[in-house]
């Protein structure tokens, strides 16, 4: 595609604007990250605020919840049991995922399977 005048303009106009707001940016970053001389005193009044725990101390308190979450043969826990085939829990459920057009179809199929060995439609006798 040919590109317009416009979009030439516009991004000529958008280059000028970064060009003249990046000083402010800079400093309202640098403010942000406590690169200034204050940068000690805000860390002071973070920590009066929150409690600062080193990351390799948290890292190692997940490490050992995740190790008691998973069993002893590393499985995951599952509330109920559903048929592989039929895709329903116990309670008679489709899954949260499925939509209601496959689980209509799905139960259709299961339907037909039991009607089938049961009656036999009578047709018309010529």
């Amino acid at each position: 595609m040919a590109k317009s005048l416009r979009s030439k303009w516009r991004r000529k106009m958008r280059a000028e604007k970064r060009k003249k707001n990046a000083p402010k940016e800079l400093a309202r970053l640098k403010q942000a990250l406590s690169k200034d001389n204050k940068g000690e005193a805000v860390m002071t009044d973070m920590q009066e605020i929150a409690t600062v725990v080193p990351a390799d101390k948290i890292k190692k308190q997940s490490d050992v919840e995740m190790e008691e979450e998973q069993g002893d043969d590393g499985r995951m826990e599952m509330d109920s049991k559903r048929n592989k085939k039929t895709l329903l829990n116990e309670h008679g459920q489709y899954p949260a995922w499925m939509s209601q057009r496959q689980a209509k179809k799905m139960k259709g199929k299961r339907t037909a399977k039991k009607g089938a060995s049961g009656k036999k439609k009578k047709g018309i006798a010529w």
